[in-house]
């Protein structure tokens, strides 16, 4: 399983774009079984829901159980507020901060193959570059974690896969028409100095993996499949054990930094005085395995569990 299949499920909704679409599919004949938990103490609640941050139009409706906790929930969490996922401000200043001001092109960090593999892809991609007013030339003038992510993004967009449709888009408008509260727990600007600041090695290495998985279906495709599913366990193999053992310093950057940071916010809505229910929509990733928000919160003696009535009649 490689990481940029990873980084599609993470971290797509700091960066919206236009990218080629598949036909559509039939619609599903059941709604996804959700990857939804929830985590209680004597007052309030707090509903965790494993988000896939791009989703085809046939992942739709969802499950009664992730309708019934919006319902329960007088505010929604999601990674980020939901003013900023996919603005055009956001992604405008990711793509100044990705920016090369040292009068070098990307290619001056590529090995030889690795430029060749760029080059390849950008040929190939080259109408769907200009949808988003892109022209290969124009990759030269990007630091790798930014490439990679184009090169993500859009390859998902060909195979019908959509931020728009994304999980936390479709609660956030829900919440939205709900009247309900909602948030972030962190910023759009978080999310741009955690990729910003990843070390030259840790960015070539994830521009070869998104080139490596170009045209592939298999692994994006393998990661949906497990979502719809609701299965933790081959999740958590793949999103997890495999990023944490092969990608130590990548996964404690963009995966536990980022849980430990949230646990104390989530903490706090349980604390607060009254009866205030909670549902937060964030990447599946952080909340599965051993350094998943749903084991920490576990782990400090709060009552958690599954919300999965289909679950139950398997």
């Amino acid at each position: 399983m490689r990481r940029t299949a990873v980084f599609t499920a993470l971290l797509v909704p700091a960066l919206a774009l236009a990218a080629n679409k598949a036909p559509v599919p039939a619609p599903a004949k059941a709604p996804p079984v959700p990857l939804l938990w929830k985590v209680s103490d004597a007052n309030n609640s707090v509903y965790l829901l494993g988000s896939f941050h791009m989703l085809r139009e046939d992942d739709y409706p969802l499950s009664k159980d992730v309708d019934n906790a919006l319902a329960d929930s007088e505010s929604v969490l999601f990674e980020l507020p939901p003013e900023e996922m996919g603005s055009a401000e956001l992604g405008m200043k990711m793509a100044m901060a990705a920016i090369r001001t040292d009068g070098t092109t990307l290619d001056s960090d590529l090995s030889p193959e690795l430029s060749a593999k760029l080059a390849a892809w950008a040929n190939k991609n080259e109408a769907g570059l200009r949808r988003i007013n892109m022209t290969p030339e124009m990759l030269q003038a990007f630091e790798p974690w930014y490439v990679s992510l184009l090169v993500t993004i859009l390859d998902a967009g060909t195979r019908g896969f959509e931020s728009k449709l994304g999980l936390d888009n479709h609660i956030a408008a829900s919440a939205k028409a709900a009247n309900k509260t909602a948030g972030g727990l962190e910023t759009g600007m978080q999310q741009l100095d955690m990729l910003d600041g990843m070390d030259k090695a840790q960015q070539l290495q994830m521009l070869d993996e998104s080139l490596s998985d170009s045209g592939n279906e298999h692994e994006l495709d393998l990661l949906h499949r497990e979502w719809r599913a609701g299965d933790v366990d081959a999740l958590a193999a793949h999103m997890v054990n495999e990023v944490r053992t092969k990608y130590p310093s990548m996964y404690e950057r963009i995966n536990t930094q980022r849980n430990d940071t949230w646990v104390p916010k989530l903490e706090a809505r349980l604390a607060a005085s009254g009866t205030d229910d909670t549902l937060v929509v964030v990447g599946a990733m952080h909340l599965l395995g051993n350094d998943g928000v749903v084991e920490k919160l576990r782990k400090k003696g709060y009552k958690v569990e599954r919300v999965c009535s289909a679950c139950a009649v398997k």
